[in-house]
Protein backbone atom coordinates (compact mmCIF):
# COMPACT_ATOMS: atom_id res chain seq x y z
CA UNK A 1 0.00 0.00 0.00
CA UNK A 2 2.87 2.43 0.69
CA UNK A 3 6.47 2.89 -0.45
CA UNK A 4 9.68 3.75 1.36
CA UNK A 5 9.21 7.35 0.18
CA UNK A 6 5.76 7.38 1.79
CA UNK A 7 7.24 6.21 5.09
CA UNK A 8 9.90 8.93 4.92
CA UNK A 9 7.20 11.50 4.11
CA UNK A 10 5.19 10.42 7.18
CA UNK A 11 8.15 10.66 9.56
CA UNK A 12 9.20 14.03 8.15
CA UNK A 13 5.77 15.65 7.89
CA UNK A 14 3.83 13.81 10.60
CA UNK A 15 0.99 12.61 8.37
CA UNK A 16 0.24 10.50 5.30
CA UNK A 17 -2.95 10.08 3.25
CA UNK A 18 -3.30 6.59 1.75
CA UNK A 19 -5.87 6.13 -0.99
CA UNK A 20 -8.27 3.20 -1.29
CA UNK A 21 -7.38 1.29 1.87
CA UNK A 22 -10.97 0.03 2.14
CA UNK A 23 -13.20 -0.95 -0.76
CA UNK A 24 -16.78 0.26 -1.32
CA UNK A 25 -18.35 -2.84 0.29
CA UNK A 26 -16.24 -2.45 3.45
CA UNK A 27 -17.03 1.27 3.62
CA UNK A 28 -20.77 0.66 3.28
CA UNK A 29 -20.66 -1.98 6.03
CA UNK A 30 -19.02 0.49 8.42
CA UNK A 31 -21.47 3.24 7.43
CA UNK A 32 -24.41 1.02 8.38
CA UNK A 33 -22.68 0.14 11.64
CA UNK A 34 -22.08 3.81 12.53
CA UNK A 35 -25.69 4.74 11.80
CA UNK A 36 -26.90 1.78 13.85
CA UNK A 37 -24.75 2.74 16.85
CA UNK A 38 -26.21 6.26 16.82
CA UNK A 39 -29.73 4.84 16.59
CA UNK A 40 -29.21 2.39 19.47
CA UNK A 41 -27.56 5.06 21.64
CA UNK A 42 -30.55 7.35 21.12
CA UNK A 43 -32.99 4.54 21.97
CA UNK A 44 -31.01 3.80 25.15
CA UNK A 45 -31.01 7.54 26.00
CA UNK A 46 -27.21 7.48 26.01
CA UNK A 47 -26.81 9.80 23.06
CA UNK A 48 -24.98 13.08 23.62
CA UNK A 49 -23.41 16.00 21.80
CA UNK A 50 -19.59 15.89 21.73
CA UNK A 51 -19.12 19.28 20.10
CA UNK A 52 -16.04 21.07 21.45
CA UNK A 53 -16.58 23.91 23.91
CA UNK A 54 -14.35 26.99 24.10
CA UNK A 55 -13.65 30.53 23.01
CA UNK A 56 -12.77 29.47 19.46
CA UNK A 57 -16.47 29.72 18.59
CA UNK A 58 -19.15 32.11 19.82
CA UNK A 59 -21.59 31.09 22.57
CA UNK A 60 -24.48 31.49 20.12
CA UNK A 61 -22.87 29.14 17.58
CA UNK A 62 -21.96 26.45 20.15
CA UNK A 63 -25.62 25.58 20.74
CA UNK A 64 -26.22 25.08 17.02
CA UNK A 65 -23.35 22.67 16.41
CA UNK A 66 -23.45 18.89 16.76
CA UNK A 67 -20.80 16.18 16.85
CA UNK A 68 -21.58 12.52 17.41
CA UNK A 69 -18.76 10.52 18.98
CA UNK A 70 -18.52 7.10 20.61
CA UNK A 71 -15.49 5.10 21.76
CA UNK A 72 -14.53 1.42 21.53
CA UNK A 73 -16.47 0.70 18.34
CA UNK A 74 -15.26 -2.89 18.24
CA UNK A 75 -17.46 -3.57 21.28
CA UNK A 76 -20.53 -2.55 19.27
CA UNK A 77 -20.03 -4.11 15.85
CA UNK A 78 -17.68 -6.71 14.34
CA UNK A 79 -17.17 -4.66 11.18
CA UNK A 80 -14.74 -2.47 13.12
CA UNK A 81 -12.66 -5.41 14.32
CA UNK A 82 -12.26 -6.40 10.68
CA UNK A 83 -11.23 -2.85 9.83
CA UNK A 84 -8.79 -2.54 12.75
CA UNK A 85 -6.89 -5.67 11.68
CA UNK A 86 -7.45 -5.32 7.93
CA UNK A 87 -4.51 -6.63 5.91
CA UNK A 88 -4.03 -3.26 4.21
CA UNK A 89 -3.93 -1.52 7.58
CA UNK A 90 -1.38 -4.01 8.92
CA UNK A 91 0.84 -3.51 5.90
CA UNK A 92 0.84 0.25 6.44
CA UNK A 93 1.08 0.26 10.24
CA UNK A 94 3.97 -2.18 10.35
CA UNK A 95 5.95 0.29 8.22
CA UNK A 96 4.95 3.44 10.10
CA UNK A 97 5.21 2.08 13.67
CA UNK A 98 7.19 -1.15 13.45
CA UNK A 99 6.66 -4.92 13.58
CA UNK A 100 4.67 -4.77 16.84
CA UNK A 101 1.45 -2.73 16.66
CA UNK A 102 -1.23 -2.46 19.33
CA UNK A 103 -4.65 -0.82 19.32
CA UNK A 104 -5.03 1.93 21.92
CA UNK A 105 -8.68 2.76 21.25
CA UNK A 106 -11.22 3.44 18.56
CA UNK A 107 -13.95 6.03 18.13
CA UNK A 108 -16.29 7.47 15.55
CA UNK A 109 -16.82 11.12 14.66
CA UNK A 110 -19.92 12.13 12.70
CA UNK A 111 -20.55 15.68 11.47
CA UNK A 112 -24.21 16.08 10.49
CA UNK A 113 -25.08 18.22 7.45
CA UNK A 114 -25.02 22.02 7.89
CA UNK A 115 -24.37 21.90 11.66
CA UNK A 116 -21.47 19.48 12.15
CA UNK A 117 -19.16 21.01 14.74
CA UNK A 118 -15.61 22.17 14.07
CA UNK A 119 -12.50 20.80 15.78
CA UNK A 120 -10.09 23.54 16.94
CA UNK A 121 -6.43 22.91 16.25
CA UNK A 122 -4.88 20.56 18.78
CA UNK A 123 -2.56 17.63 19.36
CA UNK A 124 -3.90 14.28 20.55
CA UNK A 125 -0.93 13.98 22.93
CA UNK A 126 -2.60 15.64 25.98
CA UNK A 127 -5.34 13.00 25.97
CA UNK A 128 -2.98 10.04 26.30
CA UNK A 129 0.72 11.04 26.62
CA UNK A 130 3.27 8.28 26.07
CA UNK A 131 7.02 7.92 26.54
CA UNK A 132 8.20 7.35 22.95
CA UNK A 133 5.51 9.14 20.93
CA UNK A 134 4.83 6.16 18.66
CA UNK A 135 1.07 6.80 18.86
CA UNK A 136 -0.69 7.59 15.61
CA UNK A 137 -4.26 8.05 14.48
CA UNK A 138 -5.75 6.35 11.44
CA UNK A 139 -8.73 8.41 10.30
CA UNK A 140 -10.89 6.18 8.09
CA UNK A 141 -13.14 8.16 5.75
CA UNK A 142 -16.61 6.70 5.27
CA UNK A 143 -17.77 9.66 3.17
CA UNK A 144 -16.00 11.94 0.73
CA UNK A 145 -14.48 14.80 2.71
CA UNK A 146 -13.61 18.27 1.44
CA UNK A 147 -13.30 21.77 2.86
CA UNK A 148 -17.06 22.37 2.58
CA UNK A 149 -18.04 19.43 4.81
CA UNK A 150 -15.18 19.82 7.28
CA UNK A 151 -12.20 17.75 6.12
CA UNK A 152 -9.16 17.54 8.37
CA UNK A 153 -6.42 20.19 8.29
CA UNK A 154 -2.90 19.36 9.48
CA UNK A 155 0.22 21.45 10.04
CA UNK A 156 3.08 19.58 8.35
CA UNK A 157 6.15 18.93 10.51
CA UNK A 158 4.42 20.29 13.63
CA UNK A 159 5.10 16.98 15.40
CA UNK A 160 8.79 17.87 15.38
CA UNK A 161 8.12 20.59 17.97
CA UNK A 162 7.06 18.04 20.58
CA UNK A 163 4.19 18.59 23.04
CA UNK A 164 2.69 22.09 22.93
CA UNK A 165 0.87 23.97 25.68
CA UNK A 166 -2.89 23.51 25.32
CA UNK A 167 -5.79 25.33 26.93
CA UNK A 168 -9.38 24.54 27.90
CA UNK A 169 -10.39 21.05 26.82
CA UNK A 170 -7.07 20.30 25.15
CA UNK A 171 -7.07 22.74 22.27
CA UNK A 172 -4.51 25.30 21.13
CA UNK A 173 -4.92 29.08 21.18
CA UNK A 174 -7.11 29.60 18.12
CA UNK A 175 -5.60 33.03 17.48
CA UNK A 176 -2.13 31.53 17.24
CA UNK A 177 -3.29 28.33 15.55
CA UNK A 178 -6.33 29.08 13.35
CA UNK A 179 -7.63 26.12 11.36
CA UNK A 180 -6.75 27.98 8.16
CA UNK A 181 -3.09 27.65 9.12
CA UNK A 182 -3.28 23.93 8.41
CA UNK A 183 -3.04 22.10 5.10
CA UNK A 184 -6.45 20.72 4.08
CA UNK A 185 -6.54 16.95 3.48
CA UNK A 186 -9.53 16.21 1.23
CA UNK A 187 -10.18 12.49 0.88
CA UNK A 188 -12.57 9.99 -0.64
CA UNK A 189 -14.55 7.26 1.11
CA UNK A 190 -12.16 4.36 1.77
CA UNK A 191 -9.09 6.57 2.14
CA UNK A 192 -7.21 6.70 5.45
CA UNK A 193 -5.28 9.65 6.84
CA UNK A 194 -2.50 8.57 9.22
CA UNK A 195 -1.01 11.20 11.54
CA UNK A 196 1.21 11.22 14.62
CA UNK A 197 -0.45 12.23 17.89
CA UNK A 198 1.91 15.22 18.09
CA UNK A 199 0.82 16.54 14.69
CA UNK A 200 -1.33 19.66 15.06
CA UNK A 201 -4.69 19.15 13.36
CA UNK A 202 -8.28 20.36 13.31
CA UNK A 203 -11.25 20.87 11.02
CA UNK A 204 -13.93 23.39 10.12
CA UNK A 205 -17.64 22.82 10.67
CA UNK A 206 -19.72 20.96 8.10
CA UNK A 207 -21.39 23.65 6.01
CA UNK A 208 -22.56 21.26 3.29
CA UNK A 209 -25.75 19.22 2.89
CA UNK A 210 -23.67 16.02 3.21
CA UNK A 211 -22.84 13.97 6.31
CA UNK A 212 -19.16 13.48 7.13
CA UNK A 213 -18.60 10.14 8.88
CA UNK A 214 -15.17 9.07 10.09
CA UNK A 215 -13.95 6.29 12.32
CA UNK A 216 -10.63 6.75 14.01
CA UNK A 217 -8.27 4.05 15.29
CA UNK A 218 -5.37 4.97 17.58
CA UNK A 219 -2.38 2.62 17.37
CA UNK A 220 0.97 2.45 19.18
CA UNK A 221 4.04 0.35 19.74
CA UNK A 222 3.14 -1.85 22.76
CA UNK A 223 6.50 -1.06 24.39
CA UNK A 224 5.58 2.65 24.38
CA UNK A 225 4.01 3.07 27.84
CA UNK A 226 1.76 5.90 29.07
CA UNK A 227 3.32 8.56 31.30
CA UNK A 228 0.10 9.61 33.03
CA UNK A 229 -2.89 7.81 34.49
CA UNK A 230 -5.28 8.96 31.75
CA UNK A 231 -7.22 6.95 29.20
CA UNK A 232 -6.04 3.62 30.65
CA UNK A 233 -8.71 0.91 30.60
CA UNK A 234 -9.47 -2.64 29.53
CA UNK A 235 -10.63 -1.43 26.12
CA UNK A 236 -6.99 -1.24 25.06
CA UNK A 237 -4.39 -3.80 24.16
CA UNK A 238 -5.54 -5.69 21.05
CA UNK A 239 -2.40 -6.78 19.18
CA UNK A 240 -2.86 -5.91 15.50
CA UNK A 241 0.42 -7.46 14.38
CA UNK A 242 3.58 -8.81 15.96
CA UNK A 243 3.80 -9.47 19.70
CA UNK A 244 3.52 -7.63 22.98
CA UNK A 245 7.00 -7.73 24.58
CA UNK A 246 5.80 -6.11 27.84
CA UNK A 247 2.77 -8.23 28.75
CA UNK A 248 3.10 -7.91 32.54
CA UNK A 249 3.71 -4.19 32.43
CA UNK A 250 0.76 -3.67 30.12
CA UNK A 251 -1.78 -4.92 32.65
CA UNK A 252 -3.86 -1.71 33.04
CA UNK A 253 -4.17 -2.11 36.82
CA UNK A 254 -0.40 -2.44 37.16
CA UNK A 255 0.15 0.58 34.92
CA UNK A 256 -2.15 2.65 37.10
CA UNK A 257 -0.38 1.44 40.27
CA UNK A 258 3.01 2.21 38.77
CA UNK A 259 1.90 5.72 37.77
CA UNK A 260 0.45 6.41 41.23
CA UNK A 261 3.71 5.34 42.87
CA UNK A 262 5.71 7.57 40.54
CA UNK A 263 3.47 10.62 40.98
Amino acid sequence: MITRNDVEYYHENGYLLVKGVFNSHEVEEMRRSVDNIIKKAAEAKLDSNHAWQGDFVSEREIHKLVLKGFHNLEYHDSSFIKAIIHENMIEILSKLIGPNVQLHHSKMLVKPPEKGAAFPMHQDYPYFPHEKHSMLAASVHLDNADIENGCLHVIPKSHQSGPLEHRGQHYLNHKEYPIELGTPCPAEAGDVLFFNYLTVHGSQSNKSDRTRRNVLFQYRDPSDLPVKNVHVDWGQGLMVCGENPVFKEYDPNKIVEKLKIGS
